[in-house]
This record gives structure tokens, C-alpha cells and sequence, in this order.
């Protein structure tokens, strides 16, 4: 039965989706949930892409969950600037009034987020982990990690629409996409005029970014590795294996936030994950739960860690790790 709420109640759940030439892997992930969460109100669910020359980027939000998309395809909207995209947003917003609205935390989805949380007066929760609904009221409710990841506050917006979310991307599995799923594309004709764009961008650099959390098996360095991944990287090569780091190693400068393993970073889904040196506290072993086979290393037989292992193994990861390189290199020339 569909949840009664007022006439005047906005409706349906959007995306927001960052694209350049093809939609940023955050935008899947926010499909996949935005899907979830939109049967659950039993809303619909629409895709947003700003840009120019998109192409068929519309069909690809169709192909991974969306019911409709709105595309907005203008010259000026070719690179993202707060201007352009507010202002654009902002009209579609004010026009179709959405009930709910999420970004990836990215720096773009943060920025264009906080903006048009001033600008449309209503609230946003920064950097969610995790999402729910209140299927009868059609609130949101987004959950972020507090006190250093030891805790999740649990925050909903009773006033103000749209509810708006920034997502941390890494966290919530992409559908399988459906070449057979059929939806509205629209094209949505703005005004935009060059004088209302204030900054110009003039040049765009795009550093390549590994994403960790799709990797299929990732080795995930703790304190006990004294911030020495030499070996870490070594055996990562030879098993094909991204490394992440807990996080008191991203904060003594070892590694970059995007390797953070955590309710405060990524969410690993690998099929293995080798955990070495990490003593497994909560905000930490988070990012674990959709993880296939958890390995555990540590010389402490109690650490925390192998209460949430598979298979745990109590030694010096200095000590085991090199002659089980020495083996899978022998494997690999054919030699074992």
C-alpha cells in the first residue's frame, strides 16, 4: 500500500550523476541504491547529466537502475563550474521537486551540494556511508561516521526539500546493467547566458585514480607494517591485488586517502582481502563486511582483527611474507 503522505509532498528520488565522457563509477553506485531506495517509497527513480556532447550517457543511467533521466546539454556546461550547474539544478529542482537528492562526495558533487543547499534552504548530510528510508513519512535517513569513524549518527531532514546526500563513493554496489530495461530520456532545454558564468576553467587535469573497492582481491596495510609496503607491493604485483591502508597510516602521510580501508573510507568488495599488521578496530573492519575471504595477519593472537577473519594467521608479516613471494615467483616462472 502506498505510504500516505500530503498533497503537496514532493515526489520521486534523484541522482545526480558527474560524467566526463563516460558517468564516474560513483554514479552506478548511487544508481544501485537510488534503486533500492525508490521501490522501497515506491517512487521513481531519475538520473540527472549535465553536460555538453553527452552522447549516450542517458541510455548507460537507464542500462543501471534509473526510470527516467534528465539531460541537460549546453556549451557552457561542457566542464563543471558552481555557477552553471547550480543554476541549472536549481531550476530543475524548483520546477519538478524532487523529495530526495544525492551526489557522490566528490569534490564537484560536494561543491555543487553545499550550494544548493543555501540556495533552495534545505538541509544536507555530508559524506553518507550508509542510506534508509522512512518508507511511511518519505524521509531519508543517512547515516555518517562520527568521532573518528567509532560511531554512525543517524541524521534526517523532517524540514526542507529536497532531502539532499552526498555519498561516499566505494560504499554501495552497482547493479548489473540491463541492456533490456526501458525508460524516459528527456532533454530539458535552460537559459544560460555566458555573463552568468563567473569562473572559467582553463585547463583540467585528471590524475588516473585506481578504485580499490571493486578490486577483486586488495592487501590492506596496518600500523603493524610501520608504514613499509615495500613487501606489500611486491606481493600485490604478483597475486594482481590493490593495497589499502588503515587509516592512522593515510594520517602519517603512507598513502592517500583514496587507499583508506573504513567506515571513514572505502568499502572493500573483494573476493580476498589480506589484512597485514591492522589490529581490526570497528570504524576499520567496516569496510570488510562485503568482502569474500578475509586473511588475517598479526602477532598479536588477540587482536580484534580475527574475530572477524576467515582464516587467521598469528606470525610477523616481515617473516612470512618473503618466502611466500619466493613461492608464487617460482609458481609463476613455472617452477613450482
Amino acid at each position: 500500500m502506498k505510504p500516505e503522505w500530503p498533497e503537496d509532498a514532493h515526489r520521486g528520488l534523484w541522482v545526480y550523476l558527474e560524467q566526463q565522457g563516460t558517468l564516474l563509477p560513483v554514479g552506478h553506485e548511487l544508481l544501485g541504491k537510488g534503486r533500492e531506495l525508490a521501490d522501497e517509497l515506491g517512487e521513481s527513480l531519475t538520473a540527472i547529466i549535465l553536460g555538453h556532447g553527452i552522447g549516450d550517457l542517458g541510455r548507460e543511467a537507464i542500462r543501471y537502475g534509473a526510470d527516467e533521466v534528465l539531460v541537460v546539454d549546453h556549451p557552457l556546461l561542457e566542464g563543471y563550474t558552481t555557477d552553471g550547474h547550480a543554476k541549472v539544478m536549481a531550476q530543475l529542482i524548483e520546477e519538478r521537486k524532487p523529495n530526495i537528492l544525492l551526489f557522490g562526495a566528490t569534490y564537484d558533487g560536494r561543491d555543487l551540494a553545499g550550494r544548493l543547499a543555501v540556495r533552495l534552504s534545505t538541509g544536507l548530510t555530508a559524506n553518507a556511508t550508509r542510506l534508509e528510508v522512512d518508507r511511511e513519512k518519505g524521509l531519508l535517513l543517512s547515516a555518517v561516521p562520527g568521532f573518528g569513524g567509532s560511531i554512525l549518527a543517524i541524521i534526517k531532514s523532517e524540514h526542507g526539500r529536497p532531502q539532499m546526500s552526498t555519498v561516499r563513493p566505494g560504499i554501495f554496489a552497482p547493479l548489473e546493467p540491463d541492456d533490456t530495461r526501458k525508460g524516459q530520456i528527456e532533454t530539458v532545454a535552460v537559459d544560460l547566458r555566458p555573463e552568468e558564468i563567473r569562473c572559467r576553467v582553463v585547463e583540467r587535469s585528471v590524475l588516473p585514480r585506481e578504485e580499490i573497492g571493486s578490486a577483486e582481491r586488495t592487501l590492506v596495510a596496518g600500523m603493524g607494517t610501520g608504514g613499509d609496503l615495500a613487501l606489500l607491493e611486491e606481493l600485490a604485483s604478483l597475486l594482481e591485488a590493490s593495497i589499502g591502508v588503515t587509516r592512522p597510516l593515510v594520517d602519517n602521510g603512507v598513502a592517500g586517502r583514496e587507499r583508506q580501508v573504513g567506515s571513514t573510507g572505502v568499502s572493500l568488495r573483494s573476493k580476498l582481502a589480506i589484512v597485514l599488521g591492522a589490529s581490526g578496530a570497528s570504524h576499520f573492519v567496516s569496510g570488510l563486511r562485503d568482502v569474500g575471504t578475509v586473511v588475517a595477519i598479526n602477532t598479536d593472537e588477540n587482536a580484534p582483527i580475527f574475530d572477524e577473519a576467515d582464516v587467521c594467521v598469528i606470525g610477523d608479516l616481515f617473516e612470512l611474507l618473503p618466502p611466500l613471494i619466493e613461492r608464487l615467483e617460482k609458481a609463476k616462472m613455472g617452477m613450482a
